[in-house]
């Protein structure tokens, strides 16, 4: 079964994560293709970038992971500390296999309102005014 990882690098104090890809991703996707990459692509979000990247299995991925010029890549990022995620799954920090399904709702989907209570009523069709009856 195949497996996607990614690469997702983050701007630092300026936005850098696009000149990383600019500088470096004509050797991640060569590296990618000759560990057997099935498939690739890469995603610019207001944040950063992502390179995901498709192995038909974990030991392909991990000789790609293990490559020097991939190595020299996750080394050059703005920020090496905080500004990158290697992980499995496709980009974005969701990291699932399958796209999530939405559950179905109980019943009608909506919650139980309480009933509304009472309201307040007066009659004002005959009302007194300071000890007279007045007839409306």
């Amino acid at each position: 079964m195949a497996e996607w990882w990614s690469i997702e690098v983050f701007d630092a104090q300026v936005q850098a994560a696009l000149s990383w890809k600019d500088s470096y991703r004509t050797a991640l996707v060569e590296s990618a293709i000759t560990s057997g990459a099935i498939e690739w692509t890469w995603i610019e979000h207001r944040n950063g970038v992502v390179f995901e990247v498709c192995f038909a299995d974990e030991a392909r991925w991990d000789a790609f992971r293990a490559l020097p010029g991939v190595q020299a890549a996750l080394d050059a990022v703005p920020d090496p500390v905080n500004g990158v995620l290697v992980y499995r799954g496709r980009g974005g920090g969701a990291g699932a296999r399958r796209p999530r399904q939405p559950r179905p709702s109980a019943g009608a989907g909506a919650i139980e309102l309480p009933e509304p209570a009472a309201q307040r009523t007066m009659d004002l069709s005959s009302a007194e005014l300071a000890g007279q009856a007045v007839n409306l």
